[in-house]
């Protein structure tokens, strides 16, 4: 799992590169890490021309549906409009996991309440919940 601890203000899909980059899954025979999930879900927030080609270079199979603005200004361009994307629906419909687990963090009352005043202090709370939430039976 990774995460990135900001300001309450800002978005959220604009951090998308920056917890991506972040992402370390250990090998079961040891050695180096990877660092590419194999496949990404995104609600249509995330549906950016800056993410969709980060996604595309570093060969990240994703799921993020295009927005109707989006896709009418694709349609408004004609044959210069590109493609469209894929979106495979069932795929989509496990997003809904990454959101429960959030809100299961958010059942620990430091997580939910942030009165914590350090980031540190707040990346170490929501690290801690996330080991509980992850040993539970």
């Amino acid at each position: 799992m990774a995460f990135l601890l900001t300001p309450g203000e800002w978005g959220d899909a604009p951090q998308m590169i920056a917890v991506l980059e972040r992402v370390r899954v250990p090998r079961p025979q040891g050695g180096r890490p990877r660092e590419r999930p194999d496949h990404v879900s995104a609600d249509k927030a995330y549906s950016s021309r800056r993410n969709r080609r980060y996604l595309r270079r570093r060969h990240i199979k994703h799921t993020i549906p295009e927005p109707k603005n989006q896709r009418a200004s694709r349609k408004r361009r004609g044959s210069n409009g590109g493609r469209p994307t894929d979106f495979d629906k069932e795929v989509y419909k496990r997003r809904n996991e990454v959101e429960r687990t959030i809100n299961r963090l958010k059942n620990s009352r430091a997580v939910a309440t942030r009165y914590d005043k350090r980031a540190y202090v707040f990346h170490g709370t929501v690290t801690t919940a996330a080991i509980r939430l992850w040993l539970r039976p």
